[in-house]
């Protein structure tokens, strides 16, 4: 199964297909496949000899992302979707290491893109043509009418018959030599702990991820709003996918709007809502109204949203949150367990296991304390390994995975724990490891304490320096009202019996916003590379104590003279 075998299964598909939150537009499914074939046309006339053409795209959630895609699909070619919240400088670089051929953009990036076309140091010479939206309007118009590929490379015309659940599968195939191994898009890593990478996304994973989805979650009756940016593997696998695949129309809104996300779903009857990231405690620090339950959304299906922000969300909006555990590389899949404790991941599937990222060996489970903390992290915190292989990652674009795939094993550098019921527990990435005074402990078991603190609206934790040894945390808030009580932070601290010793933070910054991706990711190692030496307020607490005051430019030069002293200088090079 396809891609292109579900969309010719659409093509005589008159229900509603796909709709633009920003300005109301709506096309069938079988305009949708129509205008799919008009790009997949016009890819072919482009396509540089035998390899496919790689079309760079710099799109907001246009409907022109979704036919771009689905024009890749039918046609053999590849989509790569370019993250325009990257630099100049590093999306010409992205841009190469992805072979683009050229780049499609819309007005607001036109900076951007023109920065792809110059020559990047260290990689082939290659023409890339940038291309404005108006300009590319005008070129697909002429394939318009173009019919779908045919299973022999011929064409035929769009007839297949409407697909509902079930009924795809006996759909005739797309443009010859096309299988679930073909490549169709190139997906770049969110870059949140590193350089970015190009993941490749084959059919295969975009149709198995669909289709687990729509068969649990959705029908052909339903409305799925995806205003998470189709430049991230998450509105790929989990919106668009499940739509295409339930026949179940999919609503795109440009970019997303916290105070606009109700409004949507009621104009659109919307059922099923996609997330990520940080998403749903922006939604839930709206003000709230007696009526916000009154609305068609059933479910929210994403992930990384804390279980406090998916208890508010489910309660105040009348719906049920389902977060699960996923990556741009889907090499591992959990399933959450509805009856399961709040913030359990779901439980290991058959080959999934736990392991010490130094030994190998498999972790045991957790011990909790009566506040749920965990009392052997040393030994029951491990990397999430799938230990039969690499499930559905295809690799990356051009570039080894050494840190992913050892031993015939994929390595998720995730760090999980599980408890005595087999419940798994996400406790940070790899990079999000803290060693305190000679504990290990991750980032998120901080963040989901501090949660809690009230009038906190957006956070994160991460690790700085410590000038003796090892790391101290340090947290970046922003508040509902903008300011910071540190009496009333540090009464909270002291009052909570599931904070653990070493982790109250050492620094404490209040900012206005937060660093973060477009699907709502906060880019830590921007925080962390800044640490304490920012223009926005910082408290800290020089001694043992739980107590804070203002960092001045004093306290400053003083903690860089006492890494100086202690040899450990270099630790703060690079920084702000």
């Amino acid at each position: 199964m396809t891609v292109a075998d579900l969309l010719a299964a659409r093509a005589a598909d008159d229900r509603p297909g796909l709709s633009c939150a920003d300005d109301g537009r709506r096309w069938s499914w079988r305009e949708v496949v129509a205008e799919s074939a008009a790009r997949a046309a016009w890819m072919a006339a482009r396509r540089p000899g035998e390899r496919p053409l790689h079309v760079g795209v710099l799109l907001d959630n246009l409907p022109e992302l979704v036919f771009l895609l689905c024009g890749a699909a039918l046609s053999g070619n590849v989509v790569v979707a370019l993250n325009p919240t990257r630099s100049a400088a590093e999306l010409a670089e992205d841009a190469c290491r992805a072979d683009c051929d050229l780049v499609v953009h819309q007005p607001e990036y036109t900076p951007l893109a023109q920065g792809t076309a110059v020559r990047t140091k260290g990689f082939a010479d290659r023409t890339r043509e940038v291309v404005g939206l108006a300009e590319h309007g005008l070129a697909v118009a002429e394939f318009a009418g173009a019919a779908l590929p045919g299973p022999s490379g011929t064409a035929q015309p769009g007839t297949a018959r409407t697909a509902l659940p079930g009924t795809a599968r006996t759909a005739q195939p797309g443009a010859a030599g096309i299988d679930e191994t073909t490549l169709m898009m190139l997906i770049f890593t969110s870059g949140t702990s590193g350089r970015p990478r190009a993941v490749r996304v084959t059919h295969r994973k975009v149709v198995v991820p669909g289709e687990s989805l729509a068969g649990r979650l959705l029908t052909p009756e339903d409305v799925v709003y995806c205003p998470m940016p189709l430049f991230h593997s998450g509105a790929i696998m989990a919106a668009f996918a499940p739509a295409l695949v339930a026949g179940a129309e999919l609503v795109v809104r440009s970019r997303f709007s916290a105070s606009g996300l109700l409004p949507d779903v009621r104009a659109h009857n919307c059922t099923y809502l996609h997330y990520v990231g940080k998403a749903l405690s922006y939604v839930v620090a709206t003000p709230p109204k007696p009526d916000d339950a009154d609305n068609p959304l059933r479910v929210a299906f994403g992930n990384e949203a804390a279980p406090l922000e998916q208890k508010a969300f489910g309660e105040r909006f009348g719906c049920f949150v389902i977060d699960a555990y996923g990556s741009t590389e889907t090499a591992i899949a959990l399933t959450p367990d509805p009856s399961g404790p709040p913030g359990a991941l779901g439980r290991l599937a058959p080959g999934i296991r736990i392991l010490d990222p130094e030994t190998g060996a498999e972790c045991p489970p957790a011990r909790l304390d009566a506040a749920g903390r965990v009392t052997n992290p040393d030994e029951a915190i491990g990397e999430l390994v799938n230990t039969t292989g690499d499930g559905l990652f295809d690799g990356y674009y051009k570039e080894d995975a050494p840190d992913r795939l050892r031993d015939g094993m994929f390595w998720s550098g995730d760090h999980v724990y599980q408890d005595e019921d087999g419940h798994v527990f996400f406790a940070g990435r790899a990079a999000d490891r803290l060693r305190v005074d000679g504990e290990n402990f991750g980032a998120v078991q901080v963040e989901r304490v501090l949660a809690a603190f009230p009038g906190v609206r957006q956070l994160a934790v991460f690790g700085v320096p410590d000038a003796a040894s090892g790391d101290q945390v340090m947290a970046a808030l922003v508040t509902e009202t903008g300011d910071f009580d540190p009496d009333a932070f540090a009464a909270f601290l002291k009052g909570r019996d599931d904070l653990g010793p070493k982790w109250p933070p050492r620094y404490v910054r209040v900012a206005r916003e937060l660093p973060a991706t477009p699907s709502n990711k906060i880019l830590k190692r921007a925080l962390a590379r800044e640490g304490w030496r920012t223009d926005d307020p910082v408290w800290w607490r020089p001694g043992r104590d739980l107590a804070y005051r203002r960092m001045t430019a004093d306290d400053v030069a003083a903690l860089a003279a006492e890494f100086r002293r202690r040899g450990r200088r270099h630790l703060l090079e690079g920084s702000a």
